[in-house]
């Protein structure tokens, strides 16, 4: 079962139907959706077909009605990222889906991108020494017609809905944020929501990472240009993360490796790693059957992506605080 069939939830619907393992038990949706060969439910309450698992990718306002309901229902369950809006929906979230013996998995796929293991297996092996540094960009140009949709318009700032991928994945690289530093600006679009600016973390191992961010500049760089994840998103291949240590560095998508330079009085020498390719959200869905079955754990379950919400929800609140109206 998918709840919520819009820019994500069409793109699940799309896999589990294309998925070997898997048979679309139906769509939960108020409003009208494609023609799919399905029953079509208005809303949860209404679902009488039998459901092993469901996928929620409605608006994050409504992920925590939506996964209690499903939990209360027994459904194991993908929702998507964030996991909800607010660290207090979380955690009842966790607590109803463990008290109803529910597995949830949350929907940061950008876990399950193969160069995402050479990366992450490179940087804990060594190959680059002790990591220093991050440096990361996100810099896309939405459609005027992306913030038709209300809670887009007033809620839509790039960070809860893009940057909190990435900021997963720097967690899932480097281990907890303990600081947070940032600015931004609203002066494109002037809509009083923040759609530019740069941030910096600080992780328990000293990394300091940089984030620069917008959703008003039509760039090559960013992870879904550069890997081609969103069919939604032009493809540029381009690098748009780069990570230094202590002997090397290394750049991504592209897995450019650096090393063998002592100083800078040395130039560094580059080799590219090799990675497998893959569809992520079909490796997700893959997994998701796997965690339906009880035969595997989640890779991210609530509690760990409550993790990455207060990250990003902190940095959001920083970073809304600059744009407030002045009394």
């Amino acid at each position: 079962m998918v709840v919520g069939a819009g820019l994500i939830g069409s793109r699940h619907v799309k896999a589990v139907q294309d998925h070997p393992d898997c048979t679309l038990a139906g769509i939960v949706d108020p409003v009208h959706v494609d023609e799919v060969a399905v029953p079509i439910f208005k809303n949860i309450a209404d679902v009488n077909v039998p459901v092993d698992g469901v996928i929620i990718a409605t608006p994050t306002g409504l992920h925590a009605e939506h996964g209690e309901q499903a939990a209360k229902r027994g459904w194991h369950m993908l929702i998507e990222k964030p996991v909800t809006a607010t660290l207090e929906e979380a955690a009842t979230l966790s607590a109803t889906a463990k008290a109803h013996n529910v597995r949830c998995l949350v929907g940061h796929h950008r876990r399950y991108h193969p160069s995402i293991d050479v990366l992450r297996n490179a940087i804990q092996s060594g190959k680059i020494g002790a990591p220093i540094t991050s440096t990361l960009i996100w810099a896309m140009r939405k459609h005027d017609g992306y913030f038709d949709t209300d809670w887009r318009r007033v809620g839509g700032s790039p960070v809860m809905i893009n940057l909190v991928h990435d900021i997963d994945l720097l967690r899932f690289m480097f281990g907890d944020v303990t600081d947070i530093a940032a600015l931004g600006s609203d002066a494109q679009r002037k809509g009083g929501r923040i759609e530019s600016g740069g941030a910096i973390l600080r992780f328990n191992s000293g990394l300091c990472a940089t984030i620069s961010f917008a959703d008003t500049a039509p760039s090559p760089w960013g992870f879904e240009a550069g890997t081609s994840e969103n069919p939604n998103i032009a493809t540029t291949s381009q690098d748009m993360w780069w990570i230094t240590g202590t002997t090397g560095g290394i750049s991504f998508p592209s897995l450019t490796l650096w090393g063998g330079a002592k100083d800078w009085s040395e130039p560094a020498q580059s080799i590219t790693l090799v990675a497998d390719t893959t569809t992520p959200l079909m490796a997700q869905l893959t997994h998701f059957t796997q965690v339906i079955a009880g035969t595997a754990q989640p890779i991210i379950d609530v509690d760990d992506a409550a993790k990455t919400l207060k990250v990003t929800r902190d940095l959001e609140d920083i970073l809304a605080l600059q744009i407030a109206p002045k009394i």
